[in-house]
């Protein structure tokens, strides 16, 4: 049997928002690297 305590609320909610900020983060760099292949490609 598991046992939820409050402690268990608050960090899932730390790393919840900690995962949001690392996929913008991801999509930011995947946006930008596409960007740089397209510029590549043209020279």
């Amino acid at each position: 049997m598991v046992v939820w305590k409050p402690s268990d609320s608050k960090r899932l909610k730390e790393l919840e928002a900690e995962n949001r900020k690392l996929k913008q983060m991801f999509a930011e760099l995947s946006l930008k690297s596409q960007f740089q292949e397209e510029i590549i490609k043209k020279f």
